[in-house]
């Protein structure tokens, strides 16, 4: 399989999933700004899941910038991270619905671990598969933030049923932490292809 028609579908799945929860909003009834009140945490929570798709996008636009070919494991591990992605819209309506709750704020936690691990198990497999380039995988081979984003996650799933806003907080830590790029991967590709 040629890497750009995976490109291509991962990111119209993405796309996709963002136009979903952005249609999940409903519009408030009325005209008055008071009517806007209710759905503040909707909205909150719709920002903040924008931010995780995005981030995911961007680090798999990149990945895939440094992937030489697509194999089956490949193909498969993105498909399952395809699959946590989509969860995020239902996890984003029913937390934002919920004002936060402790039982919703968990499962947006589960579903956020879960989406990381299939990340981090895609990225394993594209790193695999440049093995024989040895100067491209040793700048990207250490994971920090992907170690730190599951060690943040557990705790905030846990503390979702005690103080759900801690647990939240968490989640917005964990997304700024994603926001600062990781710029190893790009500059072993500059230095590869002038190298």
């Amino acid at each position: 399989m040629k890497k750009y028609r995976l490109e291509a579908f991962s990111d119209g799945v993405i796309a996709i999933l963002i136009t979903i929860m952005v249609l999940n909003m409903e519009v408030p009834r009325g005209i008055s700004v008071d009517k806007l009140v209710p759905v503040i945490p909707v909205f909150l929570t719709y920002v903040l899941s924008f931010i995780y798709l995005a981030i995911y996008w961007s680090n798999h636009h990149h990945l895939f910038e440094a992937a030489a070919t697509i194999n089956r494991p490949i193909l498969w591990a993105n498909l399952n991270l395809l699959f946590w992605l989509s969860l995020i819209p239902f996890a984003t309506g029913w937390m934002g619905e919920n004002h936060f709750a402790p039982g919703p704020a968990a499962l947006y936690g589960l579903v956020l671990l879960f989406a990381a691990m299939s990340y981090w198990g895609l990225r394993q497999l594209v790193l695999a598969s440049l093995a024989s380039q040895a100067r491209l995988h040793h700048p990207v081979g250490r994971n920090w933030k992907g170690w730190l984003a599951t060690v943040l996650y557990l705790p905030a799933i846990v503390l979702a049923f005690l103080w759900e806003w801690v647990s939240l907080a968490l989640y917005v830590l964990t997304a700024l932490l994603w926001l600062i790029p990781d710029r190893r991967l790009q500059q072993a590709l500059v230095d590869r292809k002038s190298g």
